[in-house]
């Protein structure tokens, strides 16, 4: 306990690409089934499904990454809201750059400080 997991597999995507958070997915939605909804766009570089490490799970949310700016716009526009799998996925522009890992591990030390478990 007391252990914060990353997502190591996370590292290698393409650091300047444009990712969309994909929520509310079923335990049904794979990578594959990610991948094969949003390849129909070209410039599509990768899918993923987060999951539990333990129980390997979903964690009911993804990825989507794509390199052309028009194409991450245009699955947003014309995916949000459809069904993938058995629930309608929900996007959004995937805030991940905006993480400052250092400073989420300064708020998680405080966080233990104060007795917080998590």
């Amino acid at each position: 306990g007391g252990q914060v997991w990353e997502d190591t597999s996370l590292l290698n995507w393409d650091i300047n690409d444009f990712r969309l958070f994909c929520g509310d997915l079923g335990n049904d939605v794979t990578d594959e089934v990610l991948t094969r909804t949003f390849s129909r766009y070209p410039s599509f570089q990768k899918a993923r499904v987060v999951r539990d490490k333990r129980s390997n799970k979903s964690k009911g949310y993804g990825f989507v990454s794509f390199k052309d700016p028009a194409d991450f716009t245009r699955a947003l526009k014309e995916l949000n809201g459809k069904y993938v799998g058995s629930r309608p996925i929900k996007l959004s522009k995937s805030n991940w750059k905006d993480r400052n890992i250092d400073l989420v591990k300064t708020k998680q030390q405080v966080k233990k400080q104060m007795g917080y478990k998590y």
